[in-house]
């Protein structure tokens, strides 16, 4: 059996980037050939979107080929009242004690709740007599594993709370192949909890907030096998840092124009221009600079900060230039120079500021 599991939607809206990275997950399950669709959590952002969203959720659920399994997140725990029809192939858990069964395959469903410490682990053991091995059993789970360290960002917009929290060691001895997590958006993750039994956060599937950046990821995989990540082509962030350098001969507006050129078509860039503009060289001046970038970058940028300063006059000072020169006779190698260099032209611009 072949299992695709994503979380953390958090959709708002009928055919927005968040509502195309769900139809880039139907598709995916299509092409993969997939037995099951596990969404672990947060598939709304909030519950007010829900009934705008769901006559077109039970069109794309429909007719795939596969089954489509939801637990409730944090986000939209709310959302999912009993008797609500959201398509044949769709099963929403909403009990622990009510697993569904595919073939070979029990999934339990552990739906968000305001719970942790000693009452999480006790939700967790009572399922130690329930999990028989007469078949492959999988825990939907939405919350922290605080096992690692997560920045608060981690999680996405979350306050400072915590999410039903759990430690690998809750589910040590149990007979549980795969927790197949949701709430942690910044990226895919899997951890081995015993010997072929995997935790799995998949990081959402299209960037939610600028602070998730990179191709955003899913987790797929056959039973009985370890958790791999399959990379989609959703919405995401990326940053970009274009380093200013007056030693270097390449155009700086040829730099970006190349790494533009080999991003993702849906990525968004969020630009970092810094470093030092040798703007008499390159004929322009800072804001010339600010506008043939924003035109260069058209349609990608995201967020942009500039950090860069112009050091015409610097670069012309004849001290400055000695020093140059020293460097060249005593033969020191280009990176070094640029490292002495950079550290000179900090200290005179900190000296110019505090004049």
């Amino acid at each position: 059996m072949r299992i695709l599991h994503t979380a953390d939607l958090h959709l708002k809206g009928y055919e927005d980037e968040r509502w195309e990275a769900l139809e880039e997950l139907i598709e995916v399950g299509r092409k993969e050939k997939i037995n099951l669709l596990v969404i672990s959590g947060d598939l709304f952002d909030t519950e007010v979107e829900v009934e705008k969203l769901r006559p077109h959720l039970r069109s794309i659920f429909s007719d795939n080929d596969f089954k489509i399994l939801i637990i409730p997140g944090n986000h939209d725990k709310g959302a999912y009242t009993k008797g609500m029809y959201w398509g044949e192939d769709v099963t929403v858990l909403t009990y622990l004690y009510e697993p569904f069964e595919l073939e070979t395959v029990r999934v339990w469903g552990m739906p968000f709740e305001n719970i942790e410490g000693r009452e999480m682990v006790q939700k967790i053991r009572t399922l130690e007599d329930r999990l028989i091995p007469d078949k492959t059993n999988i825990l939907l789970y939405h919350g922290e594993l605080v096992d690692s360290y997560f920045a608060r960002e981690d999680f996405g917009e979350e306050g400072e709370g915590r999410y039903m929290p759990v430690k690998l060691s809750y589910f040590e001895g149990l007979n549980l192949q795969y927790i197949l997590g949701g709430h942690f958006h910044s990226r895919y993750n899997v951890w081995e909890v015993e010997k072929g039994k995997y935790f799995v956060y998949p990081g959402s599937p299209v960037s939610v907030t600028k602070k998730e950046t990179g191709q955003r990821k899913a987790n797929i995989f056959e039973i009985g096998e370890p958790p791999q990540e399959y990379l989609l082509d959703t919405l995401h962030f990326e940053e970009v840092t274009l380093k200013l350098d007056p030693f270097d001969p390449r155009h700086p507006l040829d730099i970006l124009e190349n790494y533009l050129k080999n991003l993702h078509p849906k990525a968004q860039v969020l630009l970092t221009v810094s470093g030092y503009l040798h703007g008499e060289k390159l004929g322009m001046g800072e804001e010339e600079l600010v506008e043939k970038v924003r035109k260069l970058a058209s349609g990608k940028i995201a967020g942009e900060n500039y950090q860069f300063r112009d050091i015409s006059r610097i670069w012309e000072d004849d001290l400055f230039k000695k020093f140059l020169e020293t460097l060249e006779k005593e033969g020191v190698e280009e990176e070094e120079k640029k490292h002495l260099s950079d550290l000179v032209l900090q200290a005179i611009m900190e000296h110019s500021c505090n004049e």
